[in-house]
């Protein structure tokens, strides 16, 4: 059902995917995890609904049961160059792990699951316990060294690495080859919803659009705002944000742009400014 190959994921391996539909627009993405008997899917709370009813209805012959689990589990994450570090400061017993990939391991007298995060440039791990057990493991972060942040600096860091967020920069509209998360597409597996679409794409070239980064001269447009160049509409920006450094802040975004304009380092309008094409992340805003 998915565009990425979640049968052959070794146990404790997991794989970002997304869900089409049959005319391979997105419908939801998400992150399967092989946990030896079952599935993990791991996806935003507000697409469980669609996720779960799509799921339902493409299960005809198999012998298989999809659950709502989320009101078992909850998450605590930890994110920068010493995250690795702080876990094992504040006592969890931590294996190396590859990105994307989940262990059980013992924090006290309690079992959690770690993942590590996808991009190994950026650490970043994710503690899975039982609910009750979540406010203990946030508070061994705190004493690990780690400080705690808000969801809007998590928003500012999600923009910063130029990571799409459904339902804002990947909408049902959009098709996988436009978002540039190749990651979630794998062309050597058999048949799923939206397949042929996806195939068509890679076998007669690229798509128009292109998702991807910008800075702003100005302060950061509103979502939606239009991108011009020569006077022409060429896309529109779905995430954008001023985020604090030490040399100043730097207004940024994220959105869709003509596949012959999206040049690193192109200048266009956008509403009454000028911003500037920039593949992310945004590597200069790290390391303060």
């Amino acid at each position: 059902m998915v565009t990425n190959n979640i049968r052959d994921l070794a146990v404790g391996q997991g794989a970002y995917s997304f869900l089409l539909n049959p005319q391979g627009h997105i419908l939801g993405d998400l992150y399967a995890y092989n946990r030896g008997d079952a599935l993990m899917v791991d996806t935003d709370r507000s697409q469980l609904e669609k996720i779960v009813a799509t799921f339902d209805h493409y299960i005809i012959m198999d012998d298989v049961e999809v659950a709502d689990v989320s009101g078992q589990f909850a998450s605590s994450g930890i994110f920068g160059p010493t995250a690795g570090e702080v876990l094992a400061s504040a006592g969890f017993q931590l294996p190396d792990l590859k990105p994307l990939q989940v262990a059980d391991v013992a924090w006290g007298p309690t079992k959690v699951s770690v993942v590590r995060g996808e991009r190994e440039a950026f650490p970043s791990f994710e503690i899975w316990a039982a609910s009750e057990a979540t406010p203990g493991a946030h508070q061994g972060f705190v004493s690990g060294g780690a400080t705690p942040v808000s969801e809007e600096a998590l928003e500012l860091y999600r923009v910063a690495l130029g990571v799409p967020r459904y339902g804002q920069d990947i909408r049902e509209r959009d098709l996988p080859q436009e978002t540039e998360q190749q990651r979630a597409l794998n062309f050597n597996k058999g048949c799923y919803v939206g397949q042929e679409i996806v195939e068509r794409i890679r076998s007669r070239g690229n798509v128009h659009r292109t998702f991807t980064g910008f800075y702003f001269a100005g302060p950061p447009p509103a979502a939606g705002t239009k991108i011009q160049s020569q006077g022409k509409e060429i896309g529109e920006i779905t995430s954008a944000t001023t985020i604090p450094s030490s040399r100043g802040d730097r207004a940024v975004g994220l959105g869709y742009i003509r596949r012959e304009v999206g040049v690193p380092g192109k200048e266009v309008r956008v509403g009454d400014s000028v911003a500037t094409v920039m593949a992310p992340p945004f590597v200069d805003l790290f390391g303060d």
